[in-house]
């Protein structure tokens, strides 16, 4: 009996029963449909969570203060109180730098008529717009000359807007920053949150305003840093350690500053939803070997309501192996109907789980592969020591079976 011949008859089996055949691939069904989803959720988290990265900035390297020590005692991380305007002047001339904006940040009360908020004040320079990839909506971004200046004036994200009721006929209108008057000079165009913090979110001064009228020092708090190129990354995080460590008069192990890159948090993230992949997969696999057991269960009472139905083919000629491979197939075929039904439903779980989560919908061709491939596993796995009863019933006492 050929293979083709094999399959009609399974199926044509398989159709006397349909409940039983719908109930016993339903195991299959939840264990691939659950793959398919939990690893597409799985991969849509983490390029979201890599669009938000990038969306921090272009090639972006971040100097941030390091630890301070007094005397035998190493104080937290980002106690050092050591970057200056200055050494974001010296990082510029730095081969591959592309822009540098030196920050620093404080929370402050801002009022717009009767509507108010405590949000982030960030003092910056010009180089903010680059380095951080922001647009303008409407109005004019912070200018050199009103750095220079330590004028009054302020450029707000998209969310900070709405909560203010502002929008682009607000545009030169006074707002109260932490109770002192600034001119609204720009709004930008909405980017999306950054982890727990919202990028849209924030009011935007002059760097030398901030430090005259909130801060009180010269210093900064981060220094962001644009490199030319993504393969000129590495090198450039190399020459600013060398010239910071210049600079600073440290040697590599008592340095109070550090410099991070995307390419660090993408390498961390990536790691840690791979690992989520996996454990979910894995999850998920467990419900797919429930279901094989529910087909190797059917099976062999298949095998036994059909003990009469055997002997007969073996008694007018049937072989062993046709009957191994007619049990075998029919387990084969139970398991991948239940895996291509599981599929869509994976498939149709994930969009939607995409969609309310705002990444889109993820699909990747190799999953669908592996979970086909997992499921014709659980078919010849679960199949075989049926189909091995079956082949090995002795012909005579099977025709006396009642």
């Amino acid at each position: 009996m050929n293979a083709f011949e094999l399959i009609r008859l399974a199926i044509s089996r398989l159709s006397t029963s349909r409940l039983r055949a719908v109930l016993t691939m339903l195991g299959v069904i939840i264990g691939v449909g659950s793959i398919v989803a939990l690893v597409a959720v799985a991969q849509g988290a983490t390029s979201g969570i890599t669009d938000r990265i990038q969306g921090l900035g272009t090639n972006l390297l971040t100097v941030s203060p390091g630890a301070t020590r007094s005397g035998f005692t190493r104080n937290a991380a980002g106690s050092a109180t050591t970057l200056t305007v200055e050494d974001a002047s010296a990082i510029s001339a730095v081969s591959g730098v592309a822009a540098v904006a030196p920050e620093l940040s404080t929370q402050k009360v801002v009022i717009a008529g009767l509507q108010n908020e405590t949000t982030s004040i960030i003092g910056t320079t010009p180089a903010y717009l680059e380095v951080r990839t922001y647009t303008m909506w409407q109005g004019s971004f912070l200018n050199q000359a009103a750095v220079d200046g330590s004028l009054r004036v302020a450029v707000i994200g998209a969310t900070t807007a709405d909560n203010l009721g502002l929008d682009g006929t607000s545009i030169g209108q006074t707002i109260s920053v932490g109770g002192i008057p600034f001119q609204l000079v720009g709004i930008m165009q909405p980017k999306g949150s950054s982890g727990i913090t919202s990028q849209d979110d924030e009011v935007l001064i002059p760097l030398t305003t901030a430090q005259h009228y909130f801060v009180g020092t010269d210093k900064v708090r981060t220094i962001s840093v644009s490199v030319a190129s993504a393969d000129q990354i590495d090198t450039t995080q190399s020459n600013l350690t060398v010239l910071l460590e210049q600079r600073h008069g440290t040697n590599g192990t008592n340095d109070d500053f550090s410099i991070t890159s995307q390419a660090q948090l993408l390498s961390t993230f990536s790691s840690i939803t791979g690992l989520l992949t996996v454990l979910l997969g894995g999850i998920a696999s467990i419900s797919l070997l429930v279901g094989g057991i529910g087909i190797m269960n059917i099976m062999l009472v298949s095998v036994r309501e059909r003990t009469r139905e055997i002997g007969i083919r073996k008694a007018i000629g049937a072989r062993n192996s046709d009957i191994l491979f007619q049990f075998l197939i029919e387990a084969l075929v139970l398991s991948l109907l239940g895996g291509l039904i599981g599929i869509l439903v994976g498939v149709l779980v994930s969009a939607l789980i995409g969609t309310i989560a705002g990444w889109g919908f993820i699909f990747n061709p190799f999953t669908v592969v592996v979970a086909v491939g997992f499921s014709l596993v659980v078919g010849v796995v679960f199949g075989v020591w049926p189909a091995r009863q079956a082949a090995r019933l002795d012909p005579i006492a099977s025709l006396r079976y009642e």
